[in-house]
């Protein structure tokens, strides 16, 4: 048998403060990304997919320094979530269903 337990976590001000600055670069880096896709596809035709935009996670924390702070996982995770909505999109496009 096994057992689930949930905790409440209710971070101090200055936790409050460095998570809010990690969800805005997140949610920064992840319009980025999208607007990335979308700018290769309307200007040369092609597609850029989760392993290209993911190679260039190191010059993004290399040329922004707040980015520095942010665990690399956590930026790659972001990159994920933005392939696997178009992955989503597209699926739904294919299958005739509605894409939004």
């Amino acid at each position: 048998m096994r057992k689930a337990f949930k905790y409440r976590l209710y971070p101090t001000k200055p936790q409050r403060r460095d998570l809010d600055k990690t969800l805005m670069l997140c949610r920064q880096l992840y319009n980025a990304a999208l607007q990335e896709r979308r700018d290769a596809y309307k200007k040369a035709g092609r597609t850029v997919g989760f392993y290209e935009q993911k190679r260039y996670l190191p010059e993004i924390r290399a040329e922004l320094p707040e980015y520095k702070h942010i665990h690399s996982q956590v930026l790659q995770n972001v990159i994920e979530r933005v392939d696997l909505a178009f992955k989503g999109f597209f699926r739904r496009v294919k299958a005739g269903q509605k894409a939004g």
